[in-house]
């Protein structure tokens, strides 16, 4: 039997939810959003730092920036350049470059100027909004870009009298703005005050116009921008919704879902599961801009019923271990979706128990923008598989010459649907690489499908380390290495690692008897961001590797692999 055409797992969908959707439903996400605007208006949209914003007031302030960035003269399809926290400022970025008829570029805030500099040039970003805390980054690197113009955002900005507190301690007594001169920069407040004067002109926008360029690191090493068109996002969103309804079932139907947005806005899950599908739905988002803080994340989540808590499961856990966690009340939440990375058994059993709620674990892709597959909305016990495709989602598991293998079989789990991105920002080989005859997207997991057509992931294919559900290319990370004076060799794997499931560890074979770990991590840091730089150093007087000479990362994963169970 096969998996894909048959698609074996409909059986197994919860009443309700449809074979298919229609993503021609909206014409772009503009359209998506005013819809929204329109019904909402007086709901509050996203909260943070104890301030809302409603509806409306993010349909004027993204009017308004829209119209400045207009004024600027960028030519339709622009790229913009969005690196800002989980702040109010965030989706009315967003809102607006998207309302402009430009491409959202996502960057990561913590990048560093070498990893800023890359995703700037290649995308071939035109402006920035960015928070002063980061300027010092670009400052070091905007004279090779092609940004021409940048909007300055400030913590406090749209927090209204608390603002001035919160830019003071931010500035002056955390010191978290390092200095720096960005003479060309227009504050964000600015930009918005300006922009009220004008009119927005609509772009004639259709489902094929890039709404955003979401960067993955490449198998290369080279991060590269996954193409996501209109159309993708709002297939996606429209799946995420439909898969969404069972686990309403029961609820009041004008009841607003508030939505814990603690994972990055510039990540793919973040921008889907949190931003636009609240946007949809008509959901708040309570945005938290340093999750890593968890006693003032607990804060935060003590003053709110919260309905949906999307996360990674080292999030998850960090916040159980916290002794106030069981003072939170979880009496509306109907959902915690897992994704980005695995999610343990131990931490989804222990969640249920403390919350009353299963952690309803998914799978995707930034290519895939990001959903393919998920349990049903209506689980109640862990299931350790990722799940059954969503609507309009064939998945197919292949081999290497791009058969379909035997239902129980690994194989490469290959994707379909309207949610697959039109392939890499100018990068024809490598889409080509990805893309099988039938037009297949190969995700580079290594799956098997059970026949009711839940998929369990075993092995990657690719060397990817996933840390706290972020993806780290050892490539990369052995580039910056590589670099030091004092390295002769190195590999890079991922090893088990308690509170992050994976952290990165390199191999080092010196150049100079003097190197030590202490050197490669601090050299590392100043090249990488934190995720990527490795925790663990061993040093080696020869690498293994392949008869050409490739070093070979398997053998030391399966070296590593099999200490463990001598252990």
């Amino acid at each position: 039997m096969t998996q894909g055409m048959d698609r074996i797992w409909l059986k197994k969908y919860p009443a309700g939810v449809p074979a298919d959707i229609d993503p021609t439903q909206y014409a772009s996400l503009p359209d998506l959003l005013e819809e929204s605007f329109r019904t909402y208006a007086d709901r509050k949209a996203f909260i943070c730092m104890d301030k809302a914003i409603t509806f409306r007031e993010l349909d004027e302030m993204s009017l308004a920036l829209g119209a400045y960035l207009q004024s600027k003269g960028l030519a339709k399809g622009a790229r913009v350049a969005i690196m800002l926290p989980n702040i109010l400022q965030n989706p009315v970025a967003s809102a607006a470059v998207l309302r402009a008829g430009y491409t959202v570029v996502n960057v990561n805030p913590l990048y560093t100027p070498r990893e800023l500099e890359h995703q700037l040039k290649d995308s071939g970003a035109e402006a920035i909004i960015i928070v002063e805390n980061f300027a010092t980054t670009l400052q070091q690197v905007i004279g090779k870009t092609q940004i021409k113009h940048v909007i300055l955002a400030t913590m406090g900005d749209l927090l209204g009298f608390k603002g001035m507190i919160v830019n003071f301690v931010v500035r002056r007594v955390k010191k978290m703005v390092p200095a720096f001169s960005l003479p060309q920069a227009v504050p964000f407040n600015t930009a918005l005050l300006q922009g009220r004067g004008m009119t927005l002109k609509k772009p004639m926008l259709t489902g094929d116009d890039v709404a955003f360029l979401q960067y993955t690191g490449g198998t290369t090493g080279v991060s590269k921008g996954a193409t996501l068109l209109h159309r993708n996002i709002i297939a996606n969103v429209l799946q995420n919704d439909a898969w969404l309804q069972p686990a309403l079932e029961g609820k009041p139907k004008d009841e607003q879902i508030m939505i814990v947005c603690a994972l990055p806005l510039y990540h793919i899950f973040a921008l889907t599961a949190c931003f636009l599908l609240a946007m949809r739905a008509g959901g708040c988002n309570l945005l938290i801009p340093n999750p890593r803080d968890i006693p003032a994340f607990i804060k935060e989540l003590k003053k709110y019923q919260v309905g949906s808590f999307p996360a990674v499961n080292t999030l998850y856990n960090a916040l159980m271990q916290h002794p106030e966690f069981k003072d939170i009340d979880f009496s509306k939440l109907v959902a915690a979706n897992g994704g980005g990375m695995a999610v343990q058994k131990a931490v989804a059993e222990n969640w249920m128990k403390l919350t009353g709620a299963p952690i309803i674990e998914g799978y995707g892709l930034s290519e895939t923008s990001p959903v393919l597959t998920c349990n049903p909305g209506n689980s109640r016990e862990y299931t350790g598989s990722i799940g059954i495709p969503l609507p309009s989602t064939y998945i197919s598991i292949r081999d290497d010459d791009g058969k379909e293998v035997p239902l129980g079989q690994p194989g490469e789990i290959c994707a379909k649907g309207p949610q697959v991105m039109a392939g890499y920002w100018n990068r024809p080989e490598e889409t080509a690489q990805v893309t099988t005859a039938d037009g297949f997207f190969r995700t580079g997991d290594i799956g098997v499908m059970a026949p009711d057509g839940f998929v369990r992931i075993v092995d990657r294919k690719k060397d990817m380390i996933i840390v706290s559900g972020f993806n780290v290319y050892p490539n990369e990370v052995e580039d910056v290495i590589a670099s030091h004076p004092g390295v002769l060799e190195c590999a890079v794997i991922g090893v088990p690692d308690a509170k992050s499931t994976e952290a990165v560890k390199a191999f080092i074979v010196k150049k100079d008897p003097n190197l030590t770990a202490d050197d490669v991590i601090k050299f590392a840091g100043t090249q990488l961001t934190n995720y990527k730089v490795p925790k663990h150093i061993e040093f080696r007087t020869e690498l293994p590797k392949t008869n050409v000479g490739k070093i070979l990362r398997r053998a030391l994963r399966d070296e590593k692999k099999e200490a463990q169970q001598a252990a």
